[in-house]
């Protein structure tokens, strides 16, 4: 037998490596075949399954439903003998997707850092404990992933991609009619557009924004629990859930049996942080605390610092920015004006120690650079003043002195001239 050269080795390389690695091999497809070519509902499942991850990844129709999808015998391909179970029931669809999705083996041969753990998770939910009761009106796989059409989380088409997956769940959360037998509110996703978090996502595009799975997870979905609702913005929010925790207030709302962030932000309508929470008719802080209470004295003291600071570093923005457009050098003040709208950040983070002195200390700082600031940015004015003046000395003497010369050459021209001395004789 000849021994192989180097190219024919490679090319059998090819053609026995995918085997060798358990990708599927090609098989034929009658379930597609013959769905394409029929039509409405039995049609439209072959149409749109060339989309799906699955079909990506060599699996068929017959992954799901059974039967045998090698044979154009439709009796033999539907057979119950060869397994085929047709439309499966909805309550049994999440152990359906599990007999892959719960196979590590078989997994991590297509996506191996994808979790097994899918199911466990789905029968801790919500969602898992009612369809366990027997409610087949709960969400299932198919409710969030699509049913022929399943595309990768990444995928911007697919219905559990970040910017789509409050739609997905308002699908049944805003429906009032399903909604009802649960006694559940379907405001939540006409609030959530209200929110930072919604106009992160949707409108600057932060695909890290906070969506309902971040809060409430995936699979095993569940409404956060009065006593974790801290621990659940603290995993984005981990310096404002520090200070709250060595604050008054944690123990107040623990013992209220109140979660701490929802009671002066709310929960899915979360509106940008502004002075007003703090002070006035309207404020957060008047809900509990009135104004000559000690709580309302020092929520009063903490809006007056921040608000000084902002009005501060408004007022050196103006004179830099100004500065700026006349052609002046500020940018040395420009970019220490940034440390000053850190103290700002800084002194508003305070705010949740719920002490005047947490937030005096970034607030001075920040009010020390803003005078700082706008010093330098007035020295730009009375500099750039000062070169204007000195610029429109210079063109009235400039003026003044063509205008001499203008006045002098025209004597000249107006003098007559005298005649040659040959002509007086």
């Amino acid at each position: 037998m000849k021994p192989l050269r180097r190219g024919n080795a490679f090319l059998l390389a090819i053609v026995w490596l995918p085997l060798l690695c358990g990708a599927p091999a090609e098989h034929k497809d009658s379930c597609v075949e013959c769905h394409t070519a029929l039509e409405g509902n039995l049609g439209k499942p072959a149409a749109v399954f060339s989309q799906d991850v699955h079909a990506r990844d060599g699996f068929s129709c017959s992954d799901c439903h059974g039967g045998d999808r090698n044979t154009d015998d439709p009796e033999a391909s539907m057979s119950r003998a060869r397994g085929f179970i047709g439309k499966p029931a909805r309550t049994a669809i999440p152990k359906l997707c599990a007999r892959c999705h719960s196979d590590a083996t078989l997994i991590h041969r297509f996506k191996p850092q994808q979790r097994v753990d899918q199911l466990a998770q789905y029968q801790t939910s919500v969602h898992g404990k009612r369809l366990a009761a027997g409610d087949g009106a709960v969400a299932t796989c198919i409710d969030c992933h699509s049913v022929h059409d399943i595309r990768e989380v990444r995928d911007a088409l697919s219905p559990v991609h970040p910017l789509r997956l409050p739609e997905t769940c308002a699908r049944c959360h805003a429906d009032a009619r399903h909604m009802a037998p649960y006694k559940i509110e379907t405001n939540q996703f006409e609030q959530y557009r209200t929110s930072v978090h919604w106009e992160a996502l949707a409108k600057r595009g932060d695909l890290s924004a906070p969506s309902c799975a971040s809060c409430h997870g995936n699979h095993g979905a569940a409404p956060p629990q009065v006593a974790s609702v801290a621990n659940v913005c603290g995993t984005c929010h981990v310096l404002f859930e520090e200070l709250y925790n060595k604050s008054p207030h944690q123990p107040v709302f623990s013992a209220m049996g109140t979660g701490g962030c929802t009671v002066c932000h709310g929960n899915h309508g979360i509106k940008q942080p502004s002075l007003a929470m703090l002070s006035g008719s309207g404020a957060v802080c008047a809900q509990c605390h009135d104004a000559t209470s000690k709580g309302g004295a020092t929520a009063a003291q903490m809006a007056a610092l921040l608000g000084r600071l902002q009005e501060a570093l408004a007022k050196s923005d103006e004179v830099l920015n100004r500065a700026h457009s006349d052609g002046m050098e500020v940018s040395e003040a420009q970019m220490r004006q940034l440390e000053g709208r850190e103290a700002l950040v800084k002194a508003r983070v305070a705010v949740h120690a719920f002490q005047t002195a947490a937030v005096e200390q970034p607030a001075n700082q920040g009010l020390a650079i803003a005078a700082e600031t706008l010093r330098a940015g007035q020295s730009a004015l009375e500099e750039r003043n000062h070169r204007r003046r000195g610029l429109a000395l210079s063109l009235i003497t400039i003026l003044i002195t063509m205008g001499g010369l203008w006045l002098a050459i025209r004597n000249l021209e107006a003098k007559p001239e005298a005649a040659p001395k040959s002509a007086r004789r």
